[in-house]
């Protein structure tokens, strides 16, 4: 991309018809070759808007100059014209979210071509060393990573900071935090068969009036029964459900997102309601006996209509996802179970589906991995072995008995 900048400083001539005329050249950004006229009656008249031009023009070139611009200025520019009409909301949410409290708080303030590969390593690195989690200072590198391509793409800057900075290897990352890097599906986590019972237990607890502690929460086991996302849970419409042919159909989630004046995050959030996580997320999932009665578990404790969500609010409403969490470790606390994120709930459907379950002749069953990752939504069985299944290493006990070498 050519640099818009002047040819000529102007010059003033006297018409036949003696007016005074001026005219002032420069190149476009596009590298064309372009001249702004002016007219007045006298030569000073002329001259004086021709210096008022070269001098909004001037202004107008370092405005435009995105490297003599801080950090905060161009990139905040750069998420709002180029990022939020392109991504999901929740997604931009994420974006703004590291910039403003991961990157700008340590680059905010410099000038964007001053910005050098050992400043963008040092906020890296000072971030591991504050023991910020491999996500994190992820999503820092893969903003950072986005901004610089778009400023090297429009040829904004002659070559990015970024190439000379490979993001952290996870296993160094992970040394230096003097933490063991474990493999994925490691870090998984289920609830055990014990831990299930009393987490049911407490779901259901009552008062000493009969009433229930907590508001709908046959939603959890139903949950674990599924292996529905929450979003896609509290997306779910009564419409959505066939318990005559005892399947549910998946085709919507619920969000939450900052509430925002056009583009201006405001205080709050709110709840939004759009499509699903993927292609694959679209899906019909069977219902089991244990499913079905949580589902009328939670008819008979609220329900609006065929067009209202089953896991609504006291008004009929789409419920918020952080409500529903918050309950949920309610729950967890008072049954003194560990805490697990909800989507723990998932990786126990989908571990138990895979791994198996006794059954009452002492066989076991169990579903190939390809099934379950079509039941969870996943493109891949991959997925589902690498991030979803906690591997159950007692069934290996004995098993190389009689390969003797």
């Amino acid at each position: 991309m050519s640099q818009k900048r002047l040819l000529t400083n102007g010059n003033a001539f006297k018409r036949t018809d003696g007016r005074w005329c001026g005219v002032v050249w420069y190149m476009d950004e596009h590298g064309v070759r372009k001249r702004k006229s002016f007219s007045g009656t006298t030569k000073q008249a002329v001259n004086k808007k021709i210096t008022d031009y070269i001098a909004y023009f001037n202004e107008s070139i370092i405005e435009s100059q995105e490297t003599k611009k801080t950090l905060r200025e161009s990139m905040q520019k750069w998420l709002e014209v180029f990022k939020f009409p392109s991504v999901e909301r929740s997604t931009y949410d994420r974006y703004e979210c590291t910039a403003k409290n991961q990157i700008y708080p340590i680059l905010g303030d410099k000038v964007v071509g001053d910005i050098s590969s050992a400043d963008i390593k040092d906020l890296l690195n000072q971030k591991m060393n504050e023991g910020y989690a491999y996500t994190t200072v992820k999503k820092v590198y893969v903003v950072l990573g986005e901004y610089f391509r778009y400023l090297t793409q429009q040829e904004i800057l002659a070559k990015n900071p970024m190439q000379s900075v490979p993001m952290i290897k996870k296993s160094n990352f992970f040394a230096a935090q003097e933490k063991e890097n474990l493999p994925a599906n490691e870090t998984i986590t289920v609830f055990a068969p014990e831990e299930i019972e009393i987490f049911k237990k407490e779901c259901f607890r009552c008062w000493s009036n009969g009433k229930r502690i907590y508001q709908q929460a046959a939603a959890y086991i139903l949950m674990l029964n599924t292996g529905l996302r929450t979003g896609e849970l509290l997306g779910l419409l009564n419409s959505d459900i066939d318990l005559d042919n005892r399947v549910m159909h998946l085709q919507r989630g619920v969000k939450e997102i900052a509430k925002r004046n056009g583009i201006t995050a405001e205080r709050g959030r709110e709840v939004k309601v759009g499509k699903l996580k993927s292609a694959s997320s679209k899906r019909d999932i069977p219902l089991n006996n244990t499913a079905i009665e949580m589902i009328k578990d939670l008819h008979q404790e609220r329900y609006f209509g065929e067009n209202t969500p089953l896991v609504c609010d006291e008004n009929g409403n789409y419920t918020r996802p952080v409500n529903f969490r918050k309950r949920y470790y309610r729950i967890l606390k008072a049954a003194g179970i560990e805490m697990k994120g909800l989507h723990s709930l998932r990786h126990t459907f989908a571990t138990n589906l895979v791994n198996g379950q006794k059954q009452p002749d002492g066989s076991i069953k169990s579903l190939t991995p390809r099934q379950v990752a079509d039941l969870l939504g996943h493109s891949t069985s991959q997925i589902t072995e690498m991030y979803y299944v906690k591997k159950d290493t007692a069934r290996l006990s004995g098993i190389t008995d009689g390969f003797e070498i």
